[in-house]
């Protein structure tokens, strides 16, 4: 028997399900990040001392500055969820990247826009 080139289409099916659920979860996670740094600074303390409203607005540049962080973080895991959508519509879907065979189905499933098998991604840290 040969070995199996790529995933089949009710495979594809299954795994374009598990992205768009993580999409739709990551977008969520990421509008709710969006809301709290335009409501960030919302929040006077004009009525307090000036050295209290200096601190609190150092702790509150810091929470931004990670809720930024963040939120970038969040927006590269949309696209390469988006990324895996492509190759699934283009039955590239799963195919590591290195050495072109099918990366393992647990993999995906815990990673959907992995394009590496485990191998090849500790073979590429190597380098």
């Amino acid at each position: 028997m040969s070995e199996k080139k790529r995933y089949s289409d009710e495979e594809l099916e299954e795994f374009k399900a598990i992205i768009n659920e993580k999409i739709r979860l990551a977008r969520r996670d990421y509008d709710s990040m969006m809301k709290q740094l335009m409501n960030a600074d919302g929040n006077d303390v004009d009525d307090t001392s000036p050295t209290y409203k200096a601190l609190e607005e150092g702790s509150m540049t810091q929470s931004k500055e990670e809720i930024v962080q963040l939120a970038n973080r969040q927006q590269k895991f949309i696209q390469g969820l988006e990324a895996a959508l492509v190759r699934i519509q283009n039955k590239t879907y799963g195919i590591d990247r290195m050495t072109g065979e099918l990366i393992p189905k647990e993999r995906l499933r815990a990673v959907p826009h992995a394009t590496l098998s485990v191998s090849s991604k500790m073979q590429e840290k190597k380098r």
